[in-house]
């Protein structure tokens, strides 16, 4: 259920803003560095300091230092280095509750929020599920039914307790593991844009490895205008352009993270029910929310349900809008969408009323 990049991949979304924004050859530089396991690219545009920037990355490696697992692209750093928030809960679970931060405890609220609203197909408790599969690692390996089965039943969001008074999160049995690698990004994106505003910045673009935000508009008159992936093409493919004004855009796929055998892709989204990599008909599922942490969450409940289950949650939450593209090559779109995502790649067909 994680859905990191490969370490030292450019994002697609972070050429693509730029592509669409004739603002971007007279706006100050933007700056990028690597951060919870993938290239975040941020533009802050006219009020773009450098000290704001320092202070916008600072709080995105304080995130990245306190929620990486060690399992996944949010890794753990060598010997010597402090160990995360969430690795302490890992290595204690069934054994005693940990002392951890309030943004972590907003970060995992909001995913049993998304646990329960998904029936569990979102689950932050997928650690051991991940850890097995290893996708994105230099381990990563097709596991046998029994290895999958025993790591299945340690997940179970279910199971996870927060204290918030108390300030403690607690796995209540042995083996159990936090992975956030679904959620993350987006709460570092939100976090980032709330730092940005604080330092008067009226527009700007968070790309946190192709978690986007788009802070404001290009223009009075214009909407920022974002380059959707194509999951069949290569890197820097997209099948269409999404207009958006104060908006984050996340999308899960087939092909962010995967390995193939046999003639067999095997992707990193990962299913509750199996332990295998999702099978619904779908390509990928992108998500257009006020707030990233809840298109984080959501593009990946919405593809783990497949389109019929995932379109009703996502029509059932105001603000949400979903672009879902199936294996046939079609594509859906929710209501609010009408009028502000354009297909360019004909290849694809948008079909309606469906």
């Amino acid at each position: 259920m994680k859905k990191l990049e490969r370490p030292g991949t450019l994002p697609l979304a972070c050429l693509l803003w730029c592509l669409f924004s004739a603002a971007c050859a007279k706006a100050p530089p933007a700056r990028m560095e690597f951060a919870l396991g993938t290239v975040c690219t941020i533009n802050l545009y006219e009020y773009g300091s450098e000290a704001l920037y320092t202070r916008v990355f600072s709080r995105i490696r304080e995130i990245d230092r306190t929620m990486r697992t060690g399992s996944s692209g949010l890794q753990e750093p060598p010997g010597g280095m402090a160990v995360s928030e969430v690795a302490r809960i890992n290595r204690n679970a069934g054994a005693a509750p940990v002392k951890v931060s309030a943004g972590l405890i907003d970060v995992l609220e909001r995913s049993l929020y998304y646990a329960e609203l998904s029936g569990g197909a979102f689950d932050p408790t997928i650690g051991p599920l991940v850890r097995l599969w290893g996708i994105g690692t230099d381990a990563e390996r097709i596991p046998e039914k029994q290895e999958s089965e025993e790591a299945l039943a340690l997940v179970n969001w279910r199971d996870l307790a927060i204290d918030r008074e108390a300030g403690t999160v607690f796995l209540k049995r042995q083996g159990m593991a936090l992975d956030l690698g679904a959620i993350a990004k987006g709460y570092a994106a939100d976090e980032a844009a709330r730092l940005a505003a604080e330092g008067g910045v009226k527009r700007a673009i968070f790309d946190l490895g192709g978690n986007i935000l788009a802070l404001g508009s290009r223009s009075e008159t214009e909407a920022w205008r974002v380059g959707v992936q194509d999951p069949l093409g290569g890197r820097g493919a997209y099948i269409g352009v999404l207009s958006v004004r104060d908006k984050s855009i996340v999308t899960s796929g087939v092909y962010e993270r995967f390995f193939e055998s046999g003639g067999r892709r095997y992707h990193h989204i990962l299913s509750t029910a199996d332990g295998y990599p999702v099978e619904k008909g779908l390509l990928s599922v992108t998500i257009t929310a006020p707030a990233s942490i809840d298109a984080d969450g959501l593009s990946t409940s919405v593809f783990a349900l497949g389109y019929e289950k995932g379109r009703a949650l996502a029509e059932s939450l105001p603000g949400i809008e979903a672009i879902f593209i199936l294996e046939d090559l079609s594509v859906r779109i929710t209501g609010g969408l009408e009028g502000n995502f354009e297909i360019r790649d004909e290849k694809y067909k948008l079909v309606r009323g469906e």
